[in-house]
């Protein structure tokens, strides 16, 4: 029962990562996506992750949920948010980087 369990959240996490890509291949054909709009679609996205884990706990405390899928939950919205904290890292560095260059 337990490797049918993991088999289906590994599932479930090719098919997410799927629509994303396909989501994100869509995005860079459109010329008019902006930086702005990027980072706002990166930090809804993270949000939302992060509630659904939310609710993914809660259902755990109410004995409707699986521990194996809130851990599963807990850990993407961990690898999200630590992306957007690289990201942002990378975004401060490259602004001072250009603060830097003689005018």
């Amino acid at each position: 029962m337990a490797s049918s369990l993991i088999a289906n959240n590994a599932y479930q996490s090719a098919a997410r990562l799927a629509q994303q890509i396909a989501a994100n291949e869509i995005k860079q054909k459109t010329p008019e996506a902006n930086f702005g709009q990027m980072v706002q679609e990166a930090v809804s996205s993270t949000i939302q992750q992060g509630r659904e884990a939310d609710k993914k706990a809660i259902g755990l405390v109410e004995g409707k949920t699986d521990v194996v899928d809130v851990v599963t939950a807990i850990a993407e919205t961990e690898v999200a948010l630590e992306t957007m904290v690289s990201v942002r890292d990378r975004v401060i560095s490259a602004y001072e980087e250009i603060m830097r260059m003689p005018m």
